[in-house]
């Protein structure tokens, strides 16, 4: 693996960041979206589901440029197509592939210590289908996408944990295997993958 100062990806690429939690994944990626000199549009997975969240978003968003579009969602992605601030955006950062996930478990209903696994595989194609719909939407633009690294660490005691861990890692080599490129951060250093 090779250290990476960071740089302008083209325009029309995929760049994927992941990492360990406060590994210094989405100040590198604002850094990047900020580095295209274009129109960024920053899409928000994340959903107020206590005070501590409402806290991150509310810091989160005062972080960012105030000039940057935000679209906050986690699914639907199709729908941004339409949307003429979306259209204008030249760069897009979404930050992050584990929260879409997580939402998605989330709204699903499905009771994670006792449902069906194929439950969880439509579950997971539902997801991966949404984010291609995101793939799709963004074709021609530059799109940083970030995610956290989820198999380097114990495997969870807890089922939701387990299912969790293995939709979200395989969610990441998707989008990995799509991407242009591929940042790895460790201890707010960046090291290129791809």
């Amino acid at each position: 693996m090779n250290s990476v100062n960071g740089g302008n990806a083209s325009n029309g690429a995929v760049l994927l960041v992941t990492g360990g939690a406060r590994s210094g994944k989405s100040g590198y990626a604002e850094r990047r979206a900020r580095e295209t000199g274009r129109r960024v549009g920053y899409i928000a997975t994340a959903a107020v589901t206590d005070e501590d969240m409402a806290d991150r978003i509310l810091r989160h968003r005062l972080s960012r440029p105030a000039e940057w579009e935000t679209f906050e969602r986690y699914s639907g992605f199709v729908k941004l197509a339409c949307d003429e601030r979306f259209v204008s955006c030249d760069t897009l950062l979404l930050d992050c592939l584990t929260t879409l996930t997580t939402n998605h478990m989330i709204d699903s209903g499905l009771d994670f210590d006792t449902c069906a696994l194929e439950a969880v595989q439509m579950l997971e194609e539902k997801i991966t289908a949404d984010v291609d719909d995101l793939l799709a939407a963004a074709a021609g633009k530059q799109l940083i996408v970030v995610t956290n690294e989820v198999g380097q660490g114990v495997v969870p005691a807890y089922r939701m944990g387990s299912l969790f861990r293995d939709m979200a890692g395989r969610l990441n080599m998707h989008v990995a295997s799509r991407a242009d490129e591929v940042i790895c951060m460790i201890s707010g250093l960046p090291l290129r993958l791809k």
